[in-house]
Protein backbone atom coordinates (compact mmCIF):
# COMPACT_ATOMS: atom_id res chain seq x y z
CA UNK A 1 0.00 0.00 0.00
CA UNK A 2 1.32 3.60 -0.59
CA UNK A 3 1.36 6.07 1.61
CA UNK A 4 1.09 10.46 0.26
CA UNK A 5 3.75 11.41 3.05
CA UNK A 6 4.69 14.68 1.18
CA UNK A 7 3.30 17.11 -0.80
CA UNK A 8 6.50 19.03 -2.26
CA UNK A 9 5.87 22.43 -3.26
CA UNK A 10 8.46 24.17 -5.75
CA UNK A 11 7.59 24.51 -9.05
CA UNK A 12 4.40 26.25 -9.63
CA UNK A 13 2.65 26.78 -13.01
CA UNK A 14 2.31 30.31 -14.31
CA UNK A 15 4.09 31.64 -11.25
CA UNK A 16 0.60 31.59 -9.43
CA UNK A 17 -0.26 29.26 -7.36
CA UNK A 18 -2.96 26.70 -8.73
CA UNK A 19 -5.19 26.39 -5.93
CA UNK A 20 -7.74 23.53 -7.40
CA UNK A 21 -4.30 21.09 -8.41
CA UNK A 22 -2.78 21.77 -4.90
CA UNK A 23 -6.25 20.91 -2.84
CA UNK A 24 -6.63 17.99 -5.25
CA UNK A 25 -3.09 16.23 -3.92
CA UNK A 26 -4.25 16.29 -0.31
CA UNK A 27 -6.22 13.41 1.13
CA UNK A 28 -6.34 11.03 4.50
CA UNK A 29 -2.66 9.47 4.18
CA UNK A 30 -0.67 13.01 3.22
CA UNK A 31 1.02 14.21 6.65
CA UNK A 32 3.15 17.24 5.16
CA UNK A 33 3.84 19.88 2.43
CA UNK A 34 7.24 21.69 1.60
CA UNK A 35 7.16 25.25 0.41
CA UNK A 36 9.80 27.36 -0.39
CA UNK A 37 9.29 31.01 -0.24
CA UNK A 38 11.03 32.86 -1.68
CA UNK A 39 11.46 30.31 -4.33
CA UNK A 40 14.69 28.86 -5.73
CA UNK A 41 14.78 28.71 -9.08
CA UNK A 42 11.50 30.71 -9.94
CA UNK A 43 12.42 33.75 -7.84
CA UNK A 44 8.86 33.65 -7.02
CA UNK A 45 7.23 35.00 -3.56
CA UNK A 46 4.54 33.53 -2.00
CA UNK A 47 1.49 35.93 -1.33
CA UNK A 48 -0.58 35.50 1.57
CA UNK A 49 -3.30 35.10 0.12
CA UNK A 50 -1.95 31.69 -1.67
CA UNK A 51 -0.05 31.07 1.97
CA UNK A 52 -3.67 31.28 3.30
CA UNK A 53 -4.64 28.82 1.04
CA UNK A 54 -2.08 26.25 2.08
CA UNK A 55 -2.56 27.02 5.75
CA UNK A 56 -6.60 26.42 5.25
CA UNK A 57 -5.49 22.76 3.50
CA UNK A 58 -3.03 22.34 5.83
CA UNK A 59 -5.45 22.68 9.31
CA UNK A 60 -8.54 21.06 7.29
CA UNK A 61 -6.35 17.77 6.85
CA UNK A 62 -4.46 18.09 10.10
CA UNK A 63 -1.16 18.27 8.34
CA UNK A 64 2.23 19.79 9.43
CA UNK A 65 4.05 22.53 7.22
CA UNK A 66 7.75 22.94 6.18
CA UNK A 67 8.76 26.19 5.22
CA UNK A 68 11.92 26.61 3.63
CA UNK A 69 12.59 31.03 3.99
CA UNK A 70 15.97 30.62 3.47
CA UNK A 71 15.66 33.62 1.36
CA UNK A 72 13.63 35.85 3.44
CA UNK A 73 15.62 38.99 3.81
CA UNK A 74 16.30 38.85 -0.34
CA UNK A 75 12.99 39.97 -1.46
CA UNK A 76 12.47 43.36 -3.77
CA UNK A 77 10.24 46.16 -3.99
CA UNK A 78 6.68 45.90 -4.54
CA UNK A 79 6.84 42.22 -2.61
CA UNK A 80 6.38 41.38 0.67
CA UNK A 81 7.81 37.94 2.30
CA UNK A 82 4.95 36.60 4.93
CA UNK A 83 5.72 33.55 7.24
CA UNK A 84 2.76 31.28 7.15
CA UNK A 85 3.66 30.24 10.73
CA UNK A 86 2.22 33.70 11.47
CA UNK A 87 -1.12 32.96 9.89
CA UNK A 88 -3.64 31.75 12.29
CA UNK A 89 -3.40 28.15 13.54
CA UNK A 90 -0.46 27.15 11.75
CA UNK A 91 2.07 27.70 14.53
CA UNK A 92 1.67 24.58 15.99
CA UNK A 93 2.17 22.30 13.28
CA UNK A 94 4.91 24.29 11.15
CA UNK A 95 8.73 24.49 11.03
CA UNK A 96 10.07 27.63 9.84
CA UNK A 97 13.82 26.77 7.92
CA UNK A 98 16.29 29.35 8.23
CA UNK A 99 19.65 29.67 6.82
CA UNK A 100 23.03 32.03 7.84
CA UNK A 101 24.44 31.35 4.63
CA UNK A 102 21.95 32.92 2.94
CA UNK A 103 21.37 36.25 5.55
CA UNK A 104 24.70 36.59 5.87
CA UNK A 105 26.36 35.79 2.58
CA UNK A 106 28.99 32.54 4.17
CA UNK A 107 27.09 29.84 2.19
CA UNK A 108 30.25 27.25 3.04
CA UNK A 109 29.61 27.78 6.65
CA UNK A 110 26.58 25.35 6.29
CA UNK A 111 24.71 26.37 9.06
CA UNK A 112 20.45 27.39 9.77
CA UNK A 113 18.27 26.91 12.12
CA UNK A 114 15.01 25.54 12.08
CA UNK A 115 12.33 27.35 14.72
CA UNK A 116 9.03 26.11 15.45
CA UNK A 117 6.79 24.77 18.86
CA UNK A 118 8.59 22.56 21.09
CA UNK A 119 6.49 19.46 20.34
CA UNK A 120 8.30 19.52 17.03
CA UNK A 121 11.40 20.63 16.96
CA UNK A 122 12.58 18.67 19.56
CA UNK A 123 11.91 15.70 17.25
CA UNK A 124 14.57 17.95 15.05
CA UNK A 125 16.99 17.94 17.71
CA UNK A 126 17.41 14.32 17.79
CA UNK A 127 17.59 13.87 14.25
CA UNK A 128 20.32 17.00 14.29
CA UNK A 129 22.28 14.90 17.52
CA UNK A 130 22.58 11.34 15.64
CA UNK A 131 23.15 13.03 11.89
CA UNK A 132 25.41 16.13 12.07
CA UNK A 133 25.76 15.61 15.98
CA UNK A 134 27.72 19.27 15.66
CA UNK A 135 28.45 22.54 14.43
CA UNK A 136 31.53 24.62 14.99
CA UNK A 137 30.79 26.66 17.61
CA UNK A 138 33.29 29.86 16.97
CA UNK A 139 30.94 29.84 12.94
CA UNK A 140 27.63 29.62 15.82
CA UNK A 141 28.79 32.53 17.81
CA UNK A 142 29.30 34.27 14.99
CA UNK A 143 25.91 34.26 13.83
CA UNK A 144 24.70 34.81 16.55
CA UNK A 145 26.67 38.02 16.81
CA UNK A 146 25.47 39.18 13.28
CA UNK A 147 21.59 38.46 14.03
CA UNK A 148 21.74 40.41 17.45
CA UNK A 149 23.84 43.29 15.86
CA UNK A 150 21.91 43.73 12.47
CA UNK A 151 18.40 43.29 14.55
CA UNK A 152 19.65 46.49 16.39
CA UNK A 153 20.01 48.21 13.23
CA UNK A 154 16.33 47.12 11.18
CA UNK A 155 14.91 50.06 9.60
CA UNK A 156 18.39 51.63 8.68
CA UNK A 157 19.99 51.73 5.63
CA UNK A 158 22.72 50.01 6.52
CA UNK A 159 20.98 46.69 8.25
CA UNK A 160 22.61 43.81 6.02
CA UNK A 161 19.26 42.41 6.26
CA UNK A 162 17.69 45.21 3.91
CA UNK A 163 20.50 46.26 2.31
CA UNK A 164 22.01 43.02 0.37
CA UNK A 165 18.50 43.52 -1.18
CA UNK A 166 19.16 47.11 -2.61
CA UNK A 167 22.27 46.49 -3.80
CA UNK A 168 20.99 43.36 -5.55
CA UNK A 169 18.14 44.86 -6.98
CA UNK A 170 20.38 46.88 -9.24
CA UNK A 171 22.52 43.29 -10.72
CA UNK A 172 18.55 42.08 -11.14
CA UNK A 173 17.71 44.34 -13.66
CA UNK A 174 20.75 44.94 -15.14
CA UNK A 175 20.84 41.13 -15.93
CA UNK A 176 17.87 41.13 -17.14
CA UNK A 177 18.08 43.83 -19.58
CA UNK A 178 21.60 42.22 -20.97
CA UNK A 179 19.07 38.97 -21.65
CA UNK A 180 16.83 40.53 -23.40
CA UNK A 181 19.50 42.36 -25.47
CA UNK A 182 20.39 38.89 -26.50
CA UNK A 183 17.44 37.47 -27.26
CA UNK A 184 16.07 35.49 -24.23
CA UNK A 185 13.15 35.58 -22.21
CA UNK A 186 14.35 36.10 -18.34
CA UNK A 187 11.19 35.29 -15.79
CA UNK A 188 12.50 38.75 -13.25
CA UNK A 189 12.54 37.46 -9.55
CA UNK A 190 10.50 38.28 -6.82
CA UNK A 191 13.13 37.53 -4.60
CA UNK A 192 16.52 35.65 -3.72
CA UNK A 193 19.21 36.06 -6.20
CA UNK A 194 18.69 33.07 -9.26
CA UNK A 195 16.62 34.69 -12.42
CA UNK A 196 15.24 31.47 -15.32
CA UNK A 197 15.48 32.47 -18.30
CA UNK A 198 13.34 31.39 -20.86
CA UNK A 199 15.95 30.14 -24.13
CA UNK A 200 13.54 29.19 -26.62
CA UNK A 201 14.10 32.17 -29.17
CA UNK A 202 17.47 31.40 -29.51
CA UNK A 203 16.56 28.03 -30.98
CA UNK A 204 19.94 26.57 -30.81
CA UNK A 205 20.01 23.10 -32.46
CA UNK A 206 22.24 21.04 -30.15
CA UNK A 207 20.94 17.70 -32.53
CA UNK A 208 24.37 16.65 -32.25
CA UNK A 209 24.90 16.48 -28.78
CA UNK A 210 24.20 13.03 -26.59
CA UNK A 211 20.51 12.58 -27.13
CA UNK A 212 19.48 10.96 -23.25
CA UNK A 213 20.00 14.52 -21.62
CA UNK A 214 17.25 17.07 -21.40
CA UNK A 215 17.95 19.79 -23.57
CA UNK A 216 18.34 22.80 -20.72
CA UNK A 217 21.56 20.42 -20.00
CA UNK A 218 22.64 20.17 -23.62
CA UNK A 219 22.45 23.83 -23.32
CA UNK A 220 24.54 24.62 -20.50
CA UNK A 221 27.16 22.07 -21.71
CA UNK A 222 26.90 24.21 -25.01
CA UNK A 223 26.98 27.53 -23.45
CA UNK A 224 29.88 26.60 -20.86
CA UNK A 225 32.16 24.90 -23.70
CA UNK A 226 31.30 27.61 -26.96
CA UNK A 227 30.40 31.21 -25.01
CA UNK A 228 32.37 30.38 -21.79
CA UNK A 229 29.00 31.50 -19.90
CA UNK A 230 27.55 28.86 -16.57
CA UNK A 231 24.27 28.11 -15.89
CA UNK A 232 22.33 25.73 -14.26
CA UNK A 233 19.56 23.27 -16.07
CA UNK A 234 16.47 23.83 -14.48
CA UNK A 235 14.93 20.69 -14.82
CA UNK A 236 17.25 19.34 -12.12
CA UNK A 237 15.27 21.05 -9.79
CA UNK A 238 12.25 18.96 -11.37
CA UNK A 239 10.07 15.84 -11.20
CA UNK A 240 9.16 13.86 -14.03
CA UNK A 241 5.64 15.32 -14.93
CA UNK A 242 7.16 18.75 -15.39
CA UNK A 243 10.14 18.51 -17.25
CA UNK A 244 9.63 18.64 -20.14
CA UNK A 245 7.26 22.34 -19.42
CA UNK A 246 11.23 23.62 -18.36
CA UNK A 247 13.86 22.04 -20.52
CA UNK A 248 14.47 25.37 -22.40
CA UNK A 249 15.00 27.04 -19.19
CA UNK A 250 18.20 28.12 -17.60
CA UNK A 251 18.96 29.36 -14.47
CA UNK A 252 21.89 32.72 -13.83
CA UNK A 253 23.15 34.10 -10.64
CA UNK A 254 23.48 37.77 -10.07
CA UNK A 255 24.88 37.71 -6.77
CA UNK A 256 28.39 38.63 -8.89
CA UNK A 257 30.80 41.29 -8.49
CA UNK A 258 29.99 43.97 -11.23
CA UNK A 259 33.33 42.88 -13.00
CA UNK A 260 31.79 39.41 -13.46
CA UNK A 261 28.61 40.46 -14.64
CA UNK A 262 30.52 43.30 -16.82
CA UNK A 263 32.33 40.06 -18.70
CA UNK A 264 28.59 38.50 -18.41
CA UNK A 265 27.44 41.68 -20.04
CA UNK A 266 30.46 41.36 -23.04
CA UNK A 267 29.33 37.71 -23.66
CA UNK A 268 25.72 37.97 -24.29
CA UNK A 269 26.08 41.18 -25.99
CA UNK A 270 28.60 39.54 -28.96
CA UNK A 271 26.24 36.36 -28.53
CA UNK A 272 22.94 38.40 -29.84
CA UNK A 273 25.41 40.39 -32.34
CA UNK A 274 26.48 36.88 -33.73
Amino acid sequence: MSYNIFISLGMVVNWVLDQDELASKFNSKTKAIIINTPNNPIGKVFTRSELQVIADLCIKHDVLCFSDEVYEWLIYRGHEHVKIATLPGMWDRTITIGSAGKTFSVTGWKLGWSIGPEHLVKHLQTVMQNTLYACATPLQEAVARGLLHDFELMEQPDCYFSSLAVELQGKRDRLACILQQAGMSPVVPEGGYFMIVDVTALNQDLSHMEEDKPYDYKFVEWMIKEKKLAAIPVTAFCGDESRKQFEKYIRLCFIKQDSTLDAAATILKNWSKA
